[in-house]
């Protein structure tokens, strides 16, 4: 939470805004996708499977035709939507979506940049047509919820601020967690880091990660 002035007593810089993505919908649904198809996709950077918390509890099959295109397509598109996961949305968007008529091609392209690029949009709904997806969807929001600190100094980023302060000073200002198994740290874009849950749950993983985005 940004102050105008410092706070006494409070460690955490008055104009120091940090967002945590712990929940990126769109990154989960091609993680989810990934390994209830089987997929294999070949590509540079991709990230590790899920965690034992998070991993699928049926696979699926397609045609040798669908696996072929859907494997093609999965790295293309999770760069993508890791790169708008790092993208400090416009707030003015909201209010903007607000003032267009429902299913105008003007709202349409207004909801796209809020959202970014999703697997639905490119490649449609299919693939999340079955119980599956929903009892995986429902598993991994009440785990996320049962994660959430009870208090802000319970919080990753409290716990750490002495690592934090100097890559926000570096130009950090968002930070995308994904449930995969292990490490998995990136920087994205000029401003956000792509950490594991693991990452971001253990301190001195965290204070590494985080370190890297200075050296970066």
């Amino acid at each position: 939470m940004r102050s105008i002035h410092p706070i006494e007593g409070n460690p955490w810089p008055h104009d120091m805004v940090l967002t945590i993505e712990d929940h990126p919908s769109a990154l989960l649904d091609l993680l989810w996708i990934r390994e209830t198809y089987q997929l294999n996709p070949s590509g540079d950077d991709l990230p590790p499977l899920l965690s034992a918390s998070h991993a699928v509890t049926q696979q699926n099959s397609i045609v040798q035709e669908t696996r072929t295109e859907w494997e093609s397509a999965w790295p293309r598109l999770w760069h993508s939507a890791l790169a708008h996961a790092g993208t400090d949305v416009d707030p003015g968007l909201f209010d903007a979506v607000s003032q267009t008529a429902a299913g105008s091609a003007e709202r349409l392209e207004l909801i796209g940049r809020m959202f970014g690029p999703t697997w639905r949009d490119a490649m449609g709904p299919e693939a999340f047509d079955t119980d599956a997806y929903v009892e995986w969807s429902r598993r991994g929001m009440d785990a996320h919820h049962a994660a959430l600190p009870k208090s802000l100094d319970e919080s990753p980023e409290r716990r750490d601020l002495e690592a934090v302060i100097p890559a926000w000073r570096a130009g950090l200002t968002r930070v995308v967690a994904i449930p995969c198994a292990g490490a998995h740290t990136r920087k994205v874009g000029a401003n956000a880091l792509l950490v594991t849950t693991a990452t971001r749950d253990d301190s001195a993983g965290y204070r590494h990660a985080l370190g890297t985005f200075v050296d970066a």
